[in-house]
């Protein structure tokens, strides 16, 4: 029970924060719409749930292997090699996660002054920006649980929002002739 919530905090996550922004933003307009004011820290604590939400949703999409990547040139490779080729690509986007996670701890642990607050809310802005180690690493490490289900296990991870052109055409073709 434990590891399938620990596989699926990113979606628990992204369920929270859309429901509770979506709610703050209802409760903004009517606020507006209705009483003829506004709640001046909804807009601002929205916004940053969305931003979090952002970058949970991209560590979710690791985890399901639905990142947007150009595939057009798998067509025309042996199907046993793709797997190897996207870990190989994997292996640059991994680098980039542990160089931007180095950074962004760095930023937020030594170079975020104390007294940079947020306007409305006024919390420390290196809470905001905690977002940013949390998320790295989380998709860090889904990048390397995909892989390792992908290579080692043999399991087919796919974006589960992937179209084949191919099977729609002859779904297309097969309609027509019946």
């Amino acid at each position: 029970m434990f590891w399938k919530f620990l596989d699926n905090i990113e979606s628990v996550i992204c369920r929270i924060l859309l429901s509770g922004f979506v709610c703050l933003l209802f409760v903004q307009i009517i606020a507006r719409e209705v009483f003829g004011f506004s709640i001046s820290w909804i807009e601002e604590l929205s916004v940053y749930m969305f931003v979090w939400f952002v970058y949970f949703g991209a560590s979710y999409a690791a985890l399901k292997g639905a990142h947007n990547r150009v595939t057009f040139q798998f067509k025309f490779l042996p199907d046993g090699s793709i797997k190897y080729i996207e870990a190989f690509a994997d292996l640059f986007w991994l680098f980039f996660n542990v160089y931007f996670l180095y950074l962004a701890t760095d930023f937020v642990f030594n170079k975020m002054n104390k007294f940079w607050k947020s306007q409305t809310l006024g919390i420390e802005m290196k809470y905001i920006y905690m977002v940013l180690p949390i998320a790295f690493a989380l998709m860090t490490v889904r990048i390397i649980q995909v892989n390792y289900r992908r290579l080692i296990k043999g399991e087919d991870i796919h974006d589960p929002d992937q179209i084949d052109l191919d099977e729609i055409k002859a779904a297309t073709e097969a309609a027509k002739k019946s």
